[in-house]
């Protein structure tokens, strides 16, 4: 028997706490305060596409959190200026080459600024760790347009459907734009980046999740979130965030009626959080970076279980 062994070499083990500690670093010369966020809330993401684990603890129905995102919102609520989290989170249903239910979350917010300046920042973290790489900036529309030939903001869905059946062998029915628009980002956009770091940005509105909305260049609206892909895997999520309480808890509502046109669980949406952002939550961007695949980058490991001591099928 030798399952009791780590799924990970020593030389990755040290290789994390070595990155662990040049984080720290990194954020301690920038002068942006640690935190330590609930690994468990009352409320849970309600995202349709992102599953959450539930605790039972006192009675009660938790949730262990996907990010630290709502506790982080209400610090800053509170006054509590840039901060980061280096954390633990969890998502139910994520496993495979690239997802482990229990994973590592590099998460901070910078007040005062956009998603522009962000995306300066996280370029900074990742050429610390990994010097030399190619950075490359390019629009959701760019993207589309230089590989695809078509516009994602105004391509219609039986456009992006019939672009996808013919680039891709699948037989789907759908409405929903986003359905298309994400099978082509997966299946053929992704693997057109290159090895170095890309960065791209102004999704569609209908993708902004927590991101405010704004008009681009050519008068389109679009949400001011951006991702971060190294060789093609996605490693980080960012946006100029949100702030309007009675937004977000509409954006909530939605979430909630397709989860259960979908029949999903239903989760309670945080009333903590808005009621922090009634209260002033300031201008601010934030992003959350995935460490175990920026080690996977790192080491060039290909599965994440290969960067984890112990992964799920250890324990």
């Amino acid at each position: 028997m030798t399952d009791w062994q780590p799924s990970a070499s020593l030389e990755l083990v040290h290789l994390r706490a070595s990155v662990y500690q040049r984080i720290r670093q990194f954020f301690a010369e920038r002068e942006v305060l640690e935190i330590e966020a609930p690994v468990m809330g009352a409320a849970a993401v309600t995202d349709p596409f992102i599953g959450s684990v539930t605790a039972q603890c006192a009675g009660r129905t938790y949730y262990l959190q996907t990010s630290p995102e709502f506790a982080m919102k209400r610090l800053l609520a509170a006054g509590a200026g840039p901060i980061y989290a280096l954390g633990k989170v969890f998502r139910n249903g994520e496993r495979g080459r690239k997802h482990n239910p229990e994973f590592t979350l590099l998460e901070w917010y910078r007040t005062g600024w956009d998603d522009r300046a962000l995306m300066g920042e996280v370029q900074a973290l990742i050429e610390l760790l990994m010097p030399g790489l190619e950075v490359t900036y390019l629009s959701y529309r760019q993207w589309f347009e230089r590989h695809l030939q078509i516009d994602p903001h105004t391509a219609s869905v039986a456009e992006l459907a019939a672009l996808a059946k013919a680039r891709i062998n699948i037989e789907a029915e759908d409405e929903d734009r986003d359905f298309w628009l994400d099978l082509l980002v997966t299946h053929e956009l992704e693997a057109s980046l290159g090895d170095g770091l890309t960065f791209v940005y102004d999704y569609p509105a209908s993708q902004a999740a927590l991101a405010r909305l704004a008009t681009d260049e050519q008068g389109q609206t679009v949400a001011r979130r951006f991702e971060a892909f190294i060789g093609g895997m996605e490693l980080a999520n960012g946006y100029w965030e949100l702030t309007d309480a009675d937004e977000l808890r509409g954006r909530f509502l939605a979430d909630q009626q397709k989860r259960r046109a979908l029949d999903l669980p239903v989760y309670p949406s945080d009333d903590k959080l808005l009621a922090a952002m009634a209260a002033g939550l300031p201008d601010s961007a934030g992003v959350a970076l995935g460490v175990d695949r920026l080690l996977m980058c790192l080491s060039g490991a290909s599965h994440i279980a290969d960067v984890l001591a112990f992964d799920v099928d250890r324990l």
